[in-house]
């Protein structure tokens, strides 16, 4: 059993602690946020992660899980700190360290007896771990080390990726720590995935790295959608055909209306700036960023294009807020983008969404949500499909048609076939398809 504090109560900080809790460690959350951590302290989750809620009300239960707003407590009852902190985007593209490098030097005047051991959890670019163990040998009297110990959670799949984890990436020089820390990981990798150990700056890239190629295998792939239908292919069958190749493989193959959310256009964008930086042209990454930009609002030619360009007074549904099923996170959602330029057009727009509609509350945006996915459709001109909930793929298309008025569907996400909607009546958009087209309304 280790004695753990997590600083930081956001997605990697609460999934870290309560499933560090979950193999039997001792564990106290800190943030600064007095109303979240009296939130967290009767129970509330405050963020949506399937599964997170059973093993945070198991942990808080039977006291392995506590929460706090004095961070010199939660440092002097722990052995382990991690650091799960925001790394937001600066203006250009860099990660902004200020909340990291803020608690550091904070925690260097706490360290003073017994050895710690500092984990940088956040995703933070190369050399962050020497300007942490700077900025806390500045204050501190006792021995630290500085440890990078990159997440790779997949939101709507957090609990399982940390309980399960395919891989865990470490990055220390010490030999004290790298002990502490294989202890700490062994519970989650019984089934033989490797902790791989490496120095903290190989760490730190092997982040940046990772989600920079997905983002990049995306936008491969949106790329050939898009030219899927100048060629009159089937990206279905495209996608299928080099998904099979091994080298390549199933996931990620999808194309849609681009990738959004915390993760990817945060690390493509820190990557480059740190290319920049040492004079290196990250070209293929420019790239990627600039057709995921494009890629967002793909729809809307498409939309303005069967109303023969004139929205004015139109009235859209639109299914799925997040920027992807299984959460809450609105961040960089292509749904926002296709949001604003359907009201810059004169149109309106009902919204539903399972979990995220409060926040696109907060955005203020001229926007009425519905309470289910049918009273979304109540007298609209068109559905646009931006998430792939599951609660959408298998819908009543008999009320889709009712609600409907012209029987048309803008499927930024592929979740039904062409065949399928050319036999219902529709007319029907999608990526990387033959489109259904039926007369305007």
């Amino acid at each position: 059993m280790k004695k753990i504090a997590v600083v930081g109560t956001g997605y990697v900080g609460l999934v870290t602690g309560t499933c560090l809790a979950e193999t039997g460690n001792n564990v106290i959350c800190v943030d600064i946020d007095e109303n979240k951590i009296n939130k967290l302290k009767k129970g509330s989750v405050t963020i949506y992660e399937p599964q997170l809620d059973v093993l945070f009300e198991r942990n808080l239960k039977q006291g392995r899980l506590h929460f706090t707003t004095d961070l010199a407590e939660a440092v002097e009852q722990s052995e382990l700190i991690f650091l799960a902190l925001p790394t937001p985007p600066g203006e250009d593209g860099s990660a902004d360290l200020s909340y990291i490098l803020g608690v550091a030097g904070q925690l260097g005047h706490m360290i003073n007896e017994s050895y710690k051991v500092v984990i940088d959890k956040s995703t933070v670019p190369v050399g962050t771990a020497e300007k942490v163990h700077k900025a806390l040998a500045a204050n501190a009297k006792g021995e630290f080390d500085v440890v990078s110990n990159p997440e790779f959670l997949r939101e709507g799949f957090a609990v399982e990726d940390f309980m399960k984890p395919d891989r865990v990436v470490i990055g220390t020089s010490s030999s004290r720590a790298k002990k502490i820390m294989e202890e700490l990981y062994l519970p989650f990798v019984r089934q033989g995935n490797p902790i791989i150990f490496m120095d903290e700056r190989s760490a730190e890239l092997t982040k940046y790295a990772a989600n920079s190629f997905l983002a990049t295998k995306i936008s491969f792939m949106n790329e050939i959608a898009n030219l899927c239908e100048l060629l009159g292919a089937d990206v279905d069958m495209v996608r299928i055909g080099i998904g099979s190749d091994e080298r390549i493989g199933k996931r990620f193959l999808f194309p849609g209306i681009g990738y959004g959310g915390s993760c990817f256009p945060k690390d493509v964008k820190a990557l480059v700036k740190s290319a920049g930086e040492v004079k290196y042209d990250f070209q293929i990454l420019d790239a990627v960023m600039e057709v995921n930009e494009t890629q967002k609002s793909i729809m809307v030619p498409k939309i303005k294009s069967h109303y023969q360009g004139d929205l004015k007074g139109k009235h859209f549904a639109i299914w799925g807020l997040a920027f992807k099923p299984d959460t809450d996170d609105i961040r960089e959602a292509p749904a926002l983008y296709i949001i604003d330029a359907l009201i810059e057009a004169g149109a309106t727009v009902t919204a539903y969404d399972p979990e995220a509609m409060d926040n696109v509350k907060k955005l203020g945006k001229k926007v009425t949500f519905a309470k289910s996915q049918y009273e979304a459709l109540q007298n609209c001109d068109a559905l646009i499909i931006c998430t792939e909930w599951s609660v959408f793929r298998n819908p009543d298309f008999n009320l889709m048609a009712s609600g409907i008025g012209s029987k048309t569907i803008f499927d930024g996400r592929n979740l039904y076939t062409v065949d399928q909607m050319k036999k219902l009546g529709f007319a029907y958009y999608s990526i990387g398809r033959k489109a259904i087209r039926k007369s305007k309304s």
